[in-house]
């Protein structure tokens, strides 16, 4: 299939991990792939490799914390692909999280996290929506969690914001033709879940699932390219949970 054939993506966080894999999948369906990240090697690395494997890719640098930053990245995309039609709002400080209560966790921390986890999906949608209007409109995904449901301190917090700007720009958005999602995944099987959530929590989590497994990176691609795609042209303002039927919602 080649949904994304002539398009062009921005992939946020998309130097490892789930972003990394996002950015792959929308390359090999025909999309000209923006790698975002701040981690300069490795947002190198998987667009090269894109490039390398037959698919179109460029790396940008970015901190979604900082509106400049995000609309450098839009200039930059709009420079090397003649426009922007979609994003993936995927960037967050997760693997190296300080783990702390949102009464006691020092606020500056606080304040970075949630300018990364959360306003940085704000930033960049502030940043790409004046040229995908003239694109002729397009979509976001958002990388929300079920975190947004469950006890998960200052990030379930910002996931709880997720979900919220994914609501509220898909009023102010769809004027413009441009439809915003999220995807609110379950526990996956990422070098930064290791990281972050002790092996003993991780395994309790599992065996709480209906689906008695991790999720991994590629269970999500299916919804991220559906909510990007023309499949999906009349969703919008809605949060997709893939997550092993860890939260039901009614």
């Amino acid at each position: 299939m080649a949904r994304f054939a002539g398009k062009s993506v921005i992939v946020t966080g998309a130097g490892q991990g789930i972003g990394a894999v996002y950015a792959r999948a929308l390359a090999s369906e025909g999309a000209k792939v923006v790698v975002a990240d701040r981690n300069v090697t490795g947002g190198k690395a998987v667009a090269e490799k894109i490039v390398a494997d037959g698919g179109t890719a460029i790396f940008g640098e970015v901190d979604v914390a900082e509106p400049e930053s995000a609309t450098a990245l839009a200039e930059l995309t709009v420079g090397e692909f003649g426009g922007i039609n979609h994003l993936v709002n995927n960037a967050a400080i997760y693997g190296e999280m300080k783990l702390n209560l949102l009464l006691s966790v020092p606020w500056d921390y606080y304040k970075k996290f949630m300018g990364v986890n959360m306003d940085g999906a704000l930033n960049m949608t502030r940043a790409v929506w004046k040229p995908m209007t003239a694109s002729g409109g397009g979509s976001i995904v958002n990388q929300s969690s079920t975190a947004a449901w469950t006890y998960s301190s200052f990030y379930g917090l910002a996931k709880v914001g997720i979900n919220g700007l994914t609501q509220q720009l898909a009023f102010e958005l769809g004027g413009s033709k441009i439809r915003i999602n999220a995807i609110a995944p379950g526990p996956i099987d990422t070098e930064a879940t290791k990281a972050v959530t002790p092996e003993v929590i991780v395994a309790d989590m599992v065996n709480r699932l209906p689906l008695k497994r991790m999720g991994t990176p590629e269970d999500l691609v299916g919804a991220c390219l559906y909510l990007l795609s023309d499949e999906a042209s009349w969703v919008t303002g809605q949060i997709f949970n893939v997550d092993g039927g860890q939260v039901f919602r009614s």
